[in-house]
């Protein structure tokens, strides 16, 4: 869950890094908001990930064209990485094989459990 959780935020930082809005905190024309994700305990065990804005969450671009630029030609673009967000699906990607060998671990030790105690009786 908690791979699955990072590989939907960076995959939505990814394809709204190019979304652009306007600087002015009172425009209805909002920039998009980067994500992060940050991992913690959860109770009875195991780890909860949830999302949270980057801070800050969209930097200052000059694109003087878009119909979002100020007088100045500055709009707010994602503060997003494009390199930052390639890691993370990485990390989320080795993440996802690390559990499935530990599920193929557990069960070939379930089944060599199994065969001795078989064999035994």
């Amino acid at each position: 869950m908690a791979s699955a959780k990072k590989v939907q935020v960076a995959a939505n930082n990814i394809v709204n890094a190019d979304s652009t809005g306007s600087l002015d905190p009172n425009s209805p024309d909002k920039p998009y908001a980067a994500q992060v994700t940050q991992d913690t305990s959860a109770a009875g065990g195991g780890v909860r990930t949830v999302s949270l804005n980057r801070s800050p969450p969209f930097a200052p671009s000059f694109e003087p064209d878009s119909p979002f630029a100020n007088s100045e030609g500055m709009v707010a673009a994602p503060n997003v990485s494009l390199d930052e967000e390639l890691m993370n699906m990485k990390i989320a990607e080795h993440a996802y094989k690390a559990n499935a060998q530990a599920l193929k671990t557990g069960l070939e030790m379930q089944n060599t459990l199994m065969d001795a105690i078989n064999h035994k009786s």
